[in-house]
């Protein structure tokens, strides 16, 4: 998707639509709605700071732990629990909580249309300031959790919101005695708002991830953001299509997301990726021209280089992919993907072929 001129208007401090979208958070007309609650005749409301978003497939073995890491924050925030058409119990689950914790826990029920998709549903129905998706089989840090919130309504409460949190996330590896925290301690601001031009370089095991990001919903809405259906691998799309309307930053050096691995039939793991090659050489197609790149150059330097890092590594993962088929197939399929990026930006072919991947281009 090649973004409209109204995106990048839309985006920019200063423009009175993005002020509109602002100001919209503060008067409770977009992301931040108030819920009303009857209390012994009074009416009281609360405020949505953020909206926890979990799409479920088949996930009647570990969605609790999911649900229940974010709890904590109570009524503070709202958890969406997308059952995209599961056929174990996932949606029975999912209406035990919505029954126990009525005005936090809400299920949205719709037929299978994948991860993105389910991802897609929760940011319709989203009424919070902030938007974040936990899958499933993840969790989150209660201590990182509360900090977090009390920093949310902190920007609320002095109507200084940014467009995009960051903290780190950790690699909940299976048969691993010692994690892998993933920080950003070496490339972004802690604690204090910042924007592209303060950002140092990443090292290459370095990504602004779907894990580690919290974006202003309403931001998102403009973005006008859709992942495709039935395709894995779209937590790349999230990550990246936004960030171009990202103007106003801040990091926590918190550890809050737990990403769990060892489940087999997970989309990184090696032997499933292959089988699943297509998914990746789509959105990896995807991600390269979801955004005018000469565009972001001009307006934002340092974010032109992360995002073209990003698609070089995602070009090179779909290459070794190709070539580890050891197939005829396979190595037309990557001709085919280079062949593509150079019809269509071959600027940025010439720079993908000819640089080293490092932290930045």
């Amino acid at each position: 998707m090649v973004f409209s001129e109204n995106f990048y208007r839309v985006g920019k401090p200063g423009d009175l639509e993005y002020n509109a979208s602002i100001a919209s958070v503060y008067k409770g007309e977009t992301g931040g709605s108030r819920q009303k609650q009857e209390h012994g005749g009074e009416t009281k409301t609360a405020m949505k700071y953020i909206t926890f978003a979990i799409p479920c497939y088949n996930s009647e073995e570990y969605m609790e732990h999911a649900i229940n890491s974010i709890l904590p924050a109570g009524e503070d925030v709202e958890i969406l629990v997308a059952n995209d058409g599961s056929k174990d119990q996932t949606a029975e689950i999912g209406k035990r909580y919505e029954a126990m914790y009525p005005g936090i826990v809400r299920v949205i029920d719709k037929e299978n249309g994948g991860h993105g998709d389910a991802v897609n549903a929760g940011l319709s129905q989203a009424s919070g300031v902030y938007f974040k998706v936990v899958d499933s089989d993840d969790w989150v840090d209660e201590e990182a959790l509360m900090k977090i919130l009390n920093k949310v309504k902190e920007f609320v409460r002095t109507e200084s919101v940014v467009d995009m949190i960051i903290s780190n996330y950790v690699y909940e590896k299976v048969g691993m005695e010692h994690k892998k925290v993933i920080h950003y301690r070496n490339v972004l601001p802690q604690n204090e708002v910042f924007r592209w031009d303060d950002i140092g370089s990443f090292h290459l095991d370095q990504y602004i991830l779907m894990h580690s990001v919290i974006y202003r919903t309403e931001m998102l809405k403009l973005c006008q953001l859709k992942l495709p259906k039935h395709t894995f691998y779209v937590d790349n799309l999230f990550a990246n299509q936004p960030l171009p309307l990202v103007k106003r930053i801040y990091y926590m050096d918190i550890d809050l997301y737990h990403y769990y691995l060892g489940r087999e039939d997970q989309s990184v793991n090696e032997e499933v990726l292959i089988r699943r090659i297509d998914q990746q050489i789509r959105v990896t197609k995807l991600v390269s021209r979801c955004c005018d790149l000469s565009r972001v150059e001009v307006e934002n330097p340092k974010l032109f280089k992360y995002l073209c890092r990003n698609i070089s590594i995602m070009m090179a993962i779909s290459s070794i992919h190709l070539l580890l088929m050891g197939t005829k197939e396979g190595r037309l399929k990557r001709d085919e993907l280079w062949r593509d990026l150079k019809e269509r930006d071959c600027r940025l072919y010439r720079m993908l072929r000819c640089r080293t991947v490092r932290g930045n281009l």
